[in-house]
Parts: structure tokens; C-alpha cells; sequence
């Protein structure tokens, strides 16, 4: 089991939830979310709309992002990341590069 401390007290995120908050840095709608993550993976990460919705209502209910918007002529939900989300995407950020810094010292690697 791993321990989180105090100051970074979430576990790590998925690969999903990572590129969902990345996402909406900028307000989007469930489908300009599919296509970032699908452009910013370079089409490796496919969201279903399934996983995406079922993501976005954990999100929500965690108070990582909110509804900004619904634009009614299109009934589309428009969300976007809150202060709380950021905060977390930051610390994911810091324990991946910790993680990569770590795998480099380690193996001898170099940083390309």
C-alpha cells in the first residue's frame, strides 16, 4: 500500500483523470475532451464515453472541476478545472517528474 503524506494527499491519478484535468485548463465539452486527450497523446489515449462521463461525475463530486456553462441551443455541458483540481494536477506533475528524475538517476539514463 502506498502512503501518501500530508501534503499531497491524493493517490496518483490515472492516465484518464490526468488528461481530463489537463483539458480543462480551457472550458470544454465532453467531446473537445476526447479530442485533446486523443491529439495531446498523440492518438494513444482514446476516452470512451462511458470512462470520460463516469470521470467527469467523480471529478465533479470530488470538486475538482465544475459546470461553467450549458449551452442550450446544443445541450452541451461545458466544465472547467477549480481551484482544488488545479492544486492537484500540480502535484501529479511534481510526482511525475519526481518518478522520471528518480529513473534516470537510477538507471544511468539520460534526460532527452
Amino acid at each position: 500500500m502506498i502512503q501518501i503524506s500530508e501534503e499531497n494527499n491524493h493517490a496518483a491519478l490515472s492516465e484518464a483523470t490526468y488528461y481530463i484535468l489537463l483539458s480543462l485548463l480551457t472550458p470544454q465539452h465532453g467531446y473537445g475532451i476526447m479530442q485533446f486527450v486523443k491529439k495531446l497523446s498523440n492518438d494513444r489515449v482514446t476516452l470512451a464515453p462511458g470512462t470520460l462521463y463516469g470521470a467527469i461525475k467523480a471529478l465533479l463530486d470530488k470538486g475538482w472541476i465544475e459546470l461553467n456553462d450549458t449551452d442550450s441551443l446544443k445541450r452541451k455541458k461545458i466544465y472547467l478545472i477549480t481551484k482544488i483540481g488545479y492544486q492537484v494536477i500540480e502535484a501529479e506533475i511534481s510526482r511525475l517528474k519526481e518518478l522520471y528524475q528518480n529513473g534516470i538517476e537510477i538507471t544511468g539514463g539520460k534526460d532527452k
